[in-house]
């Protein structure tokens, strides 16, 4: 169990503090941390996902939009990873609002929490979407402007680029005690692992519907993923490269994160679909085609999503992360931080979740000699009724 964390409970030691810490990635992070001997205090409005049995860890139920609630959890913490954010996929990327004040307000929160309660090192958890909008990007790096803002198709994306840059803007600023405030922000792609709460479920649902029956875009298109391992590890090599240990070679930095191994989207989830059972879809059809689709189904949602609140089965933005080649090199994140990808486009883990979760294809029942030759006898009977039907009638 989780212990709900009393005032000063890690006072005079080393604390992180993950903001939307009790979710997928939090959790694994979380993990990570412990791992390395640092206590963790896992600030968010859900409780965790999970019990976790460790004196060193402990939970705050906060919100971050809520700055005296931000101050409360930031107390006494050295690092912090701004995990917390909203808006990153199918219906809640319509939510403009919530998507502000948690991705731009809550962030804003935390740096004047931080520089309040002289927290040295902050990881800002961030998106490729800060710099790609539907334009082909081949082997990219971190000298990629910005994408201009009136350019972002969703407001999540463009939120997480306000936040992001005002989290590198304010990298040496002077906190309350004098030092400075270090910062840097993870670019990350597509994240997938076993037991991934957002997008794994949402894909897997729309497979045992029938829904996944096409794919869109080349054939040759290619995109980034990045599994939860990598992900966890790019975050604790970041909160290192913030501290004097390291230089602080990190501050004022933004890395792209990946799995470091670009692969077509569809192809990507082929081992998946067919390893449970399903098959692979052959039709292929027009990325424009299903772009326009999404746009008017964006439109119906914004007409209709406060009666009722659908979700959509792609967003725009959707489309274009899946069906346009933008991918990076991790050339910046190895030489800075030493990351290396451990696990590259291994869905081997997530196909065993989910057929410990029973979602394995049925086999289609096969019918007895007996029950078919029962249907036909219904279905001649039925038949002949009709043709009956339609003879004249003798007065």
């Amino acid at each position: 169990m989780v212990k709900t964390r009393p005032t000063s409970m890690f006072r005079e030691q080393e604390v992180d503090l993950i903001t939307g810490g009790c979710g997928y990635v939090g959790t694994n992070l979380a993990r990570a941390l412990l791992a390395e001997g640092h206590k963790v205090v896992l600030f968010d409005l859900q409780k965790p996902l999970e019990d976790i049995n460790d004196e060193n860890i402990a939970f705050i139920q906060g919100d971050i939009r809520n700055l005296s609630e931000v101050n409360k959890a930031v107390n006494d913490v050295t690092t912090v990873y701004h995990l917390a954010s909203y808006g990153m996929s199918g219906r809640e990327q319509l939510n403009k609002k919530l998507i502000e004040e948690v991705n731009v307000l809550g962030t804003e929160n935390v740096i004047k929490a931080c520089i309040q309660h002289n927290v040295e090192h902050l990881v800002y958890t961030s998106t490729y979407n800060v710099v790609f909008g539907g334009q082909v990007i081949e082997n990219g790096d971190e000298t990629l402007p910005y994408l201009p803002m009136d350019k972002h198709s969703d407001h999540y994306s463009k939120t997480k680029s306000i936040a992001e840059q005002s989290v590198l803007y304010r990298n040496g600023a002077i906190l309350e005690n004098g030092l400075k405030l270090h910062t840097c922000a993870l670019r990350l792609a597509g994240v997938y692992g076993p037991g991934e709460q957002r997008h794994l479920p949402r894909i897997m649902n729309y497979i045992e519907r029938g829904y996944f029956s096409m794919i869109y875009g080349a054939d040759k298109t290619l995109v980034d993923f990045l599994h939860v391992d990598n992900l966890v590890q790019a975050h604790v090599l970041a909160g290192k490269g913030l501290t004097s240990q390291r230089d602080h070679i990190a501050q004022g930095q933004a890395y792209f994160i990946s799995d470091d191994k670009p692969v077509n989207n569809f192809l990507f989830f082929k081992p998946m679909v067919e390893g449970l059972g399903y098959t692979y879809p052959k039709l292929r059809v027009p990325l424009g085609l299903v772009y326009f689709v999404a746009f008017l189904t964006e439109l119906i949602h914004r007409v209709l999503g406060k009666f009722y609140n659908f979700q959509p089965l792609l967003t725009r933005t959707e489309v274009y992360k899946t069906g346009v080649t933008h991918y990076f090199n991790m050339a910046k994140a190895k030489q800075h931080l030493g990351y290396e990808p451990t696990v590259q486009n291994d869905l081997s883990k997530v196909i065993e979740h989910f057929k410990g979760q029973g979602r394995e294809k049925p086999p289609k029942k096969k019918q007895s000699k007996l029950m078919r030759f029962v249907v036909d006898i219904i279905l001649a009977f039925l038949f002949a009724s009709i043709l009956i039907s339609f003879l004249p009638r003798v007065s």
